[in-house]
């Protein structure tokens, strides 16, 4: 956020998570501390600013969002950067300003001016923090009178506790822990009014790309609804007040307002890509070079047969194997056999863990095992150059996982290979497998 407010040369990766509340730009770019060599300024003052902007003091342990104080001589480390900056004082006056390594301590620049942004983007001016002290107050008030027509004792008393221990909090250190969930009473946004988010802190002319379209489309759309019914649950038990449902990521109406120009780059665009694209362009020579690969259908009788002497051909040759199967049984039985024959197989589907799943598949690149047996997992995003055959068995059964986009995107997995080889085991051509 604070290179967005300083350059217009910026690019940022961001997760769906980029539509979730964020504090106001307004009020972040406000808290902004600017100093100048050769400027009169306290140390004592400057110290007392960067604890309002949520830094830490540490004297001992520099990390991001702290700083130290040694005699006349001030080290920052900010939330957004690698590199500390020292502030030299003689008296009042800031004799010098470096940028430092912070774990070697060597001076890498010095500076004329330096700005320093807040630590974190709930940042909030004292006399606004007031307010919505009171406003919170009143609503915990209400909330509770409601929670006990209700005969939620126990729940009462539990937001009472929580709610009054926040206040305490921000009462002495102007922050507290879930600080977000009060964001509509801080910012003093009206019920039901959308939150600041990173795309607020975007200019109006900004550039977006959506990578996997067909797959993040949905995502967005969902979040809000996710996210309402967990606080619902929140709410409804005393952990929190009514105005912690406007703490939530933008609906789809907000963040289609939010965004101009877009570009969705997918392999299998969905139907919302077709109606709003103004122009559909198609990129058919790969970066790499590599051709389309090779698909063929074969019946399935004998399939397993001719699958072992397929993944044979190229374990002689040094390549990799992936298969993919429609459940979870088959995949683990369809691994078990194979191991059986002498392969060294492994099966992966969404029981395993996000860990261990990366673990299989570093394990299939290194050559530890020759071919994985998976449902869904073997799509988007899954970059294997050493697979140069994949084997799709019951591709006729219509339905999600043996649908058009299911199966370009499985394809698609063989693409990074110069021979890549795709065989579909089916008694019949399916609409889904003539399209992909």
């Amino acid at each position: 956020t604070r290179a967005l407010l300083t350059r217009r040369d910026v690019l940022i990766v961001a997760s769906v998570s980029c539509i979730f509340g964020l504090g106001s730009p307004e009020e972040y770019q406000s808290f902004m501390a600017y100093i100048r060599k050769g400027e009169t300024r306290s140390p004592a003052k400057l110290a007392r600013q960067l604890i309002d902007m949520q830094y830490e003091r540490n004297d001992f342990d520099l990390a991001r969002g702290r700083f130290r104080i040694r005699g006349d001589t001030m080290e920052i480390l900010p939330a957004y950067e690698e590199v500390g900056i020292r502030i030299e004082f003689w008296g009042d006056e800031v004799e010098r300003i470096v940028q430092l390594d912070p774990l070697t301590g060597e001076m890498l620049a010095e500076r004329e001016d330096i700005e320093i942004y807040p630590a974190k983007h709930f940042v909030t001016s004292q006399e606004k923090l007031l307010d919505a002290m009171g406003r919170i107050e009143t609503e915990l008030a209400e909330q509770l009178v409601t929670l006990n027509g209700q005969g939620k004792l126990l729940e009462a008393q539990r937001l009472e506790s929580r709610t009054n221990y926040d206040l305490e909090m921000m009462r002495e250190t102007g922050y507290c822990a879930g600080v977000e969930n009060y964001s509509r009473p801080l910012s003093g946004r009206e019920p039901g009014s959308a939150p600041f988010t990173l795309l607020d802190y975007f200019p109006e002319d900004f550039l977006l790309f959506i990578d996997e379209s067909h797959m993040t489309l949905p995502q967005i759309r969902a979040m809000y609804g996710g996210d309402r019914s967990r606080k619902t649950v929140l709410v409804d038990y005393g952990f929190r007040l009514p105005s912690a449902m406007d703490n939530r990521p933008l609906n789809f109406g907000e963040f289609e307002e939010r965004v101009n120009q877009t570009v969705y780059v997918s392999a299998t665009p969905g139907p919302y890509e077709y109606e709003h694209s103004q122009q559909m362009i198609e990129q058919v020579i790969r970066p790499t070079g590599l051709i389309d690969p090779l698909i063929e259908v074969k019946p399935t009788k004998g399939q397993i047969d001719d699958l072992l002497y397929q993944i044979g051909a190229r374990v002689d040759k040094g390549q990799r194997t992936i298969v993919t199967t429609l459940t979870k049984r088959m995949s683990e039985e369809l691994a078990d056999y194979l191991r059986e024959m002498g392969i060294r197989t492994h099966y992966m589907h969404s029981e395993i863990d996000t860990l261990e799943r990366s673990e299989i598949l570093r394990d299939l690149r290194l050559g530890v095992y020759d071919v994985i047996v998976g449902i869904n997992l073997m799509r988007e995003g899954l970059d294997l150059p050493e697979v140069s055959f994949i084997a799709i068995l019951d591709a006729d059964k219509e339905g999600y996982l043996r649908s058009t986009t299911a199966l370009i995107q499985t394809v698609g997995r063989a693409a990074r290979h110069i021979d890549g080889h795709v065989i579909m085991y089916a008694d019949r051509v399916t609409d889904s497998m003539k399209r992909a």
